[in-house]
């Protein structure tokens, strides 16, 4: 292989990643579209696109290894390949996650105000995946930095969110146990009410968990472009 034709080989994989990042992004905008309108449709491609992506960073890792057996890559071109697969890695994560909130959105049987937040909670984690890509694309050094920086804003806003469910499961409860007799309706409900919060905890821990992936993906990059690992851990 010519090295202007190694150049492009190693410009086809970044734009491979870049391609499963947006469908991936795509994905996630679905499913949390899901959790407010309760598309079952939606949700159910959500689910069963879930092995497209699969597919693409199972063939973006064998190119990467491809390049890494065939080409013996130095440098900067070595540190991208290594960090286009495990950026892959990340996105088929997130892309399980996906599939996550778009079961958890077929599963839904009563809604609670907190809802909304935790859908504002997970676009804002969206966000930081994309800026994180276009560090990616860019090789952008300030977004790695401020995607590491929002971070810390996404925890506190999934902490908030799971402390405003507890208290309302609690509330909940208390409020059956007021009753001067219980019906088989309302332990029902109780039982029903802990299930749908169980489920919205399980969502903001997974909105969480994205935002960690796209927290990875900006650390990665960053030591792409200038063999800087400090935000790795």
């Amino acid at each position: 292989m010519t090295r202007r034709s190694f150049r492009e080989s190693i410009e086809e994989l970044r734009e491979s990643v870049l391609d499963t990042a947006e469908l991936v992004v795509n994905q996630l905008n679905k499913a949390l579209a899901c959790l407010e309108t309760g598309d079952e449709a939606s949700a159910q491609a959500v689910i069963d696109a879930d092995n497209t992506i699969n597919n693409r960073c199972l063939e973006i890792e064998k190119k990467c290894i491809d390049l890494f057996a065939l080409q013996q890559p130095l440098a900067g071109d070595l540190r991208l390949i290594a960090s286009s697969f495990k950026i892959v890695n990340d996105l088929e994560r997130i892309g399980d996650l996906a599939v996550n909130l778009a079961e958890y959105s077929l599963a839904t049987r009563q809604s609670f105000d907190i809802e909304t937040t935790v859908v504002s909670i997970g676009n804002d984690a969206v966000s930081m995946l994309t800026e994180s890509l276009r560090a990616y694309e860019h090789d952008n050094v300030e977004k790695c930095y401020a995607v590491v920086a929002e971070d810390d804003n996404i925890d506190t806003l999934c902490l908030h969110a799971s402390e405003v469910l507890t208290r309302t499961l609690i509330e909940h409860a208390d409020n059956g146990d007021n009753k001067t007799t219980e019906t088989e309706s309302d332990a029902w409900d109780i039982e029903q009410a802990l299930d749908d919060v169980t489920r919205l905890l399980l969502t903001i821990r997974d909105i969480e968990r994205i935002a960690d992936h796209a927290v990875n993906i900006g650390a990665r990059t960053l030591w792409m472009i200038n063999d800087d690992s400090s935000l790795i851990y």
